[in-house]
């Protein structure tokens, strides 16, 4: 085994996160443009030092989030992805040139099941495309990160050749990534100690781990690459991304600032921002955070056992390696109330992590005093549940009028549902079904002109109490792929059809870009 290379100059670990490009590509996760902003804006807030905000070639909604995204972040970089293609590298180009600090990322397969499955292309070939597209994008921007797709398994031989060849041309940062989640620890570690080692220039660029969690290995790889030299870690909020994930942000950045005894690095994160982010994105995506995920789960701080609550009791510490108050998790119960005023909503909201601007405030205000009359008590899981409607508001094609339903236990159920449209036309229809739900579901399919399949139906408190928000969230199969929706509602019936309505908004938006994507590709 080679030798650990010799710390940088700095022992700063840049973190990229990928939240808004490879977490999107989760199944039913798409995000419009609003939700995207909001979520960088709190990302440069974390502290986070690399957003990649999209991949502007795949749509104009892509290309339209990173170049607002770029506009308005200041401190952090922006980043678009790019393939070693001249199209792709000239609108990931455009995208970022406004930004003030841009990054353009390009990538290429370079594994040899890639090169002879997806590529079909041979080994020069590959470095002749990576070497061209590094040109062109510098005449963009001076920042650019080389990502020799599946390099975890790319032979070790060509894979030092194409990393020679992307530094020669001018690549300033270079992003190994385990695409697959297929390597271990041991191996990725060696695998940048290697490359650092023998690669004329690898210690003039900084070295990027990208790791997926097929295996469950992501966030272990990771820090494993940077004990082999890297010095900078990709990763997504929550650790969503495509099949089983990224590696975890929250997870790297609390293992380093926990263990500087075995990690003798830092990152730029605020730690108290990591719970409010993780439920942002939670709420704008609609992927759920398992109860027993590490630091942002709701089991993460919490002790049921009789040993486990006696020894907190007499020391904290006997049981909690990390103090709940230094991720953000701060227990207030009563938030707000009837009188409270627009401004402490304000500020709880940012405390919270959302960012709106004064007419999406004013809105989600109105909403709030209306659940105050039905609320005695308003907790930040009320609050949250606010702004997702507000920003789900914001782009539904439809949007729910009016529900009347009829049910019993030996009678057909039958639903009467108004929408309003895009045109701001109100359109009403009614449908039997097995049940209310099943009921609704039909009138709001046939509305829409829009069928899918129900694959998943959940219903859960959002708060206690007898007055509690329900919040219920809808899995939805339609042309192959699966679609999301959550509704949140002191009745549990119209919690459930804003769901399914929030899923159908979904279908229409990825059917508008993958119709806007054609006709990028096309033009």
């Amino acid at each position: 085994m080679s030798e650990v290379p010799s710390p940088s100059a700095t022992s700063r670990i840049l973190i990229f996160d990928t939240t808004l490009r490879d977490g999107e590509q989760s199944p039913g996760a798409s995000l419009n443009l609003q939700e995207k902003v909001e979520i960088a804006h709190a990302l440069e807030q974390l502290g986070v030092d690399i957003i990649e905000a999209g991949f502007p070639i795949t749509s104009p909604g892509d290309f339209e989030a990173v170049r607002t995204i770029g506009k308005e972040i200041k401190r952090a970089t922006v980043a678009g992805l790019a393939r070693c293609t001249e199209r792709d590298v000239r609108r990931a180009g455009d995208a970022v040139q406004g930004a003030a600090h841009g990054r353009i990322h390009i990538f290429c397969a370079t594994s040899k099941i890639h090169r002879e499955f997806k590529l079909r292309k041979a080994k020069d070939e590959i470095i002749r495309l990576t070497v061209e597209s590094i040109k062109l994008a510098r005449e963009y921007v001076a920042d650019i990160e080389f990502s020799p797709e599946d390099a975890s398994r790319t032979e070790p031989d060509f894979l030092a050749d194409v990393v020679h060849a992307a530094i020669d041309a001018g690549a300033t940062t270079i992003n190994c990534p385990d695409t697959v989640g297929y390597t271990t620890p041991e191996e990725y570690r060696e695998l940048f100690a290697q490359l650092i080692a023998r690669v004329p220039g690898a210690k003039n660029v900084i070295f990027s781990a990208h790791c997926h969690d097929d295996l469950g290995l992501a966030v272990a790889n990771s820090l494993a690459a940077v004990a082999g030299g890297a010095r900078q870690i990709e990763c997504t909020i929550n650790g969503i991304g495509e099949r089983a994930g990224n590696a975890a942000l929250e997870e790297i950045a609390m293992a380093v600032r926990t263990r500087p005894d075995f990690y003798p690095y830092t990152t730029g994160i605020v730690s108290n921002r990591l719970v409010p982010i993780s439920r942002l994105v939670s709420t704008l995506t609609g992927m759920h955070v398992q109860r027993n995920k590490a630091i942002v789960g709701d089991n993460a701080f919490a002790h049921e056992s009789g040993i486990h609550q006696d020894g907190m009791l007499k020391e904290r510490r006997t049981y909690e390696i990390i103090s709940p108050e230094d991720v953000g998790l701060i227990q207030t119960k009563l938030v707000l109330g009837k009188h409270s005023g627009r401004h402490a909503f304000r500020n709880r909201l940012e405390e919270l992590g959302h960012r709106l601007d004064d007419a999406s405030l004013d809105k989600a205000f109105e909403k709030f005093k209306i659940l105050c009359d039905k609320k005695k008590e308003i907790y930040d899981e009320d609050l949250e549940a606010l702004v997702e409607q507000q920003l789900e508001g914001e782009k539904q094609l439809f949007q729910l009028t009016n529900l009347q339903v009829m049910s019993g236990m030996n009678g057909t159920a039958t639903a009467m549902v108004s929408l309003t449209d895009a045109s701001g036309t109100v359109i009403t229809d009614a449908a039997t079904g097995d049940g209310p739900i099943d009921a609704m579901f039909a009138a709001i399919s046939r509305l829409t002109h829009i069928a899918a399949t129900l694959d998943s139906f959940q219903v859960r408190s959002v708060t206690g109490g007898k007055e509690a928000q329900g919040e219920v969230s809808v899995e939805l199969s339609h042309s192959g792929r699966k679609i999301r929706g959550r509704g949140f509602s002191t009745d549990i019936l119209e919690a459930s059809a804003r769901a399914y309505l929030a899923a159908i908004n979904r279908i229409r938006t990825m059917t508008e870009r993958t119709i806007g994507q054609a006709s990028s590709l096309e033009a």
